[in-house]
């Protein structure tokens, strides 16, 4: 099949969901503009701001638009084949992911725009919030881990086209300037904005070019900053405690608005090359239901594997952490909440691309960030030529490694904030505290899992944080039960996604502990694997009780 047809069929796939199954779920809702939104009835300036949906699209697209719906299809692609990821985004995206978003940003918008475990604890009990916490702290945990080692590895190796000019250009060494230099641009601009506060279009006149620019510039300073696996991931940890403490306008907030203009650009790339570059899918639709290695399974494995790109838990803190303190009507959660994580789907089919056009020979030994960096670059130098294909994959590579750094720069602070929350630790001391003891974990994790440990982490990731999603379509289905709306549309995707993740996660509990010897990353990722499914077993105990006792109320009313 063409990747041109493919591409549009997706497409037209999406926009039917958003008007059809997505308007359907609204109307389950019942939204209504005639209700105040906490954006106006706690206006503050600050966090509670009613926004343009516009606007809030694109900010809430770019936040939670990060490496998740690109690594996961990549490494999923080369495992099991094109056509088992493409189906699993196409039907996870529109009959799971999206309306748990949707479900999220308008439960907390219903809530007063509290978080998904504030809203655990009012609907399941104060035990089950703090339950909750601790289970979303923990999937933290493991999303800094395994972002951490891909980011280092595109710092450490790019690919092998460019391996030949070693000499006078280090593909690695260029993407880790590049991206380096990009964050110390963002400091900069979120001083200028801070202390001479011009107006938006002329920061953003000069910053954005600049952002692209820092591309070209790191193919010239390709030599200087070249370090190991293991010190990367230990300064990129180092620059998550940073980030955490930082005031978000010196450092969060002006990276993300340049994040977005890079997440654009990357999209519109993607497009090119999928309907204009003219390129052969390589890859083949299939190649195993079982590689016979440790989560080598089709089944569960693949769906905790793509991740993001099809249904993300993730996506929950974002929509009931900063988006539900923007929404200005109720309406707008169908085109932000569902809108948005159906334009993540196609953030992966552009990820599972730059797997397809090349041959399994050609992506041996290459990261996901490299692998997504060599296929943006190819679509890159269909504008601007081969002969600048240092830069074009330059560019490719730091477009990754930008997600990535918003995805660690929210996971860190997400991550300090549960735990002052966990143990009522205020200030400077709470925030340090926090911060260190959320690193702690990742610290260990990348200093004794070696390089390539991501494959170590990834699964694992990907099961917590779907199982993050189902927990919360738990809480939602309970609330919408207590109103008296049959919630079938939330508690089948939960059911799904529960059992699937579930067995992935008592799947990789026995092989980690199997393959321990010792106090060691194995044995770790065993404990956690098995902490992880004792806590989402109490939350769906709790949280089926709860579905009996509101099935009850709503009966007798």
């Amino acid at each position: 099949m063409p990747l041109a047809v493919l591409a549009l069929g997706f497409l037209a796939l999406l926009a039917l969901a958003y008007r059809l199954y997505g308007g359907w779920v609204a109307r389950r809702f019942g939204l209504d503009d005639g209700r105040a939104t906490p954006a106006h009835t706690l206006e503050d300036g600050v966090d509670y701001v009613p926004t343009q949906p516009f606007y809030l699209f694109a900010q809430h697209f770019s936040a939670i638009a990060a490496a998740g719906p690109i690594a996961g299809p990549i490494i999923a692609c080369q495992t099991f084949g094109w056509g088992p990821c493409l189906a699993w985004i196409a039907v996870g995206v529109v009959l799971i992911g999206a309306v748990h978003d949707f479900s999220s940003l308008f439960a907390s918008v219903r809530h007063g725009a509290v978080s998904v475990a504030e809203i655990a604890r009012e609907r399941l009990g104060s035990p089950a919030g703090r339950a909750m916490m601790a289970f979303i702290w923990l999937a933290l945990v493991y999303v800094i881990v395994a972002f951490t080692d891909i980011t280092a590895g595109s710092f450490v190796r790019g690919t092998e086209e460019l391996e030949g000019t070693a000499r006078t250009f280090d593909p690695g060494g260029a993407v880790a300037a590049a991206s380096v230099a990009y964050l110390v641009l963002a400091l900069v601009m979120g001083v200028v904005q801070r202390l001479m506060r011009p107006p938006l279009w002329l920061v953003t006149v000069v910053f954005v070019p600049a952002t692209f620019a820092l591309a070209w510039l790191g193919t010239r300073f390709s030599h200087v900053l070249l370090f190991d696996h293991g010190t990367w991931a230990l300064v990129i940890l180092g620059y998550c405690c940073v980030a955490s403490v930082t005031p978000v306008w010196a450092l969060l907030q002006p990276r993300g608005y340049l994040g977005g203009f890079v997440l654009y650009s990357a999209l519109c790339l993607g497009v090119i090359g999928v309907l204009f570059g003219g390129y052969e899918i390589q890859q083949p639709a299939f190649k195993t239901w079982d590689t016979g290695a440790a989560g080598g399974q089709l089944f569960p494995f693949l769906f905790v594997t793509i991740a993001c790109g099809a249904c993300s838990g993730f996506h929950g803190l974002v929509c009931s952490g900063t988006t539900s303190k923007q929404v200005a009507r109720e309406s707008h959660t169908h085109f932000v909440g569902y809108g948005a994580m159906l334009a993540e789907g196609f953030v992966a089919l552009v990820a599972l691309v730059t797997v397809m056009i090349f041959t399994s020979d050609q992506l041996a030994g290459l990261k996901p960030g490299v692998i997504y960096g060599r296929g943006i670059g190819e679509f890159l130098t269909l504008l601007i030529g081969k002969d600048n294909l240092p830069f074009a994959i330059t560019f490719g590579a730091m477009a990754f490694s930008t997600f990535v750094f918003d995805t660690l720069d929210v996971a860190t602070r997400l991550g300090r904030y549960l735990v002052q929350e966990l143990f009522g630790w205020r200030g400077k001391f709470g925030a340090l505290a926090g911060t260190l003891i959320t690193i702690g974990p990742p610290v260990f994790f990348v200093r004794y899992g070696g390089e390539n440990s991501y494959a170590k982490f990834w699964t694992l990731f990907g099961a917590s944080n779907q199982l993050l999603a189902a927990l919360t379509l738990i809480v939602i289905s309970v609330w919408l039960e207590k109103l008296g709306r049959r919630a079938w549309f939330t508690l089948l995707p939960m059911a799904f996604v529960l059992v699937i993740t579930l067995w992935a996660l008592v799947t990789l509990a026995w092989t980690q502990f199997g393959a321990s010897r010792g106090v060691d990353v194995a044995l770790a990722n065993g404990v956690a694997a098995t902490v992880l499914v004792l806590l989402a077993l109490y939350l769906a105990t709790a949280g089926a009780r709860a579905l009996v006792r509101a099935r009850r109320e709503a009966a007798t009313k």
